[in-house]
């Protein structure tokens, strides 16, 4: 994100505010997030589709389900906990029916809305393949951190995605489109 040649806006009469642009620092540290980013992401959905035959994301809505009440959530807390839009959950949901690991269920206080359950077999998928991404995302994040570091890490990672989560109305956040 370096300062590109910049021109004035077409029938602009005013010169465009400068942006702030990353400094040199700021840059190897923004390319070296993303780098970790990327490459952390395709090694979990590497280890995932290997040992259970699905990505990440699809793990990650199990975990929550596992986590909840009676393994069940409404779809629409399911995508605000899971960060997707209600559309990529429909789809892995629709997934992961099709293996038998999840079950839809009407809401009946609201003719519109749906639950989704964690099934018995998607509880024992879980199971067994919770020890396995455990292990991987110990070897890929916590083994290569000191506690010092990892603490650091959690600080400013929830205070990312606070900043990312406005609390006002209208906020355009993946579970609300």
């Amino acid at each position: 994100m370096k300062a590109p040649a910049s021109a004035p806006a077409p029938g602009s009469s005013q010169a465009p505010q400068e942006p702030r642009w990353l400094t040199d620092e700021e840059q190897h540290v923004w390319r070296s997030f993303m780098e970790g980013v990327t490459l952390l992401d395709d090694h979990l959905d590497r280890q995932l589709q290997r040992d259970a035959g699905m990505p990440h994301v699809y793990y990650g809505l199990l975990v929550k389900l596992a986590e909840a009440p009676r393994r069940r959530l409404r779809m629409t807390e399911l995508a605000m906990l899971a960060k997707i839009t209600r559309s990529r959950l429909s789809h892995a949901i629709a997934r992961l029916e099709k293996n038998g690991w999840v079950r839809r269920e009407d809401c009946p206080d609201d003719k519109r809305g749906q639950f989704a359950v964690l099934t018995d077999e998607g509880h024992d998928v879980l199971r067994q393949t919770a020890p396995g991404h455990v292990e991987a995302v110990r070897q890929a994040v916590f083994d290569r951190l000191t506690p010092q570091q990892q603490k650091s890490l959690g600080e400013i990672m929830r205070i990312v995605a606070e900043g990312l989560q406005p609390a006002e109305a209208g906020a355009d956040l993946p579970w609300l489109r």
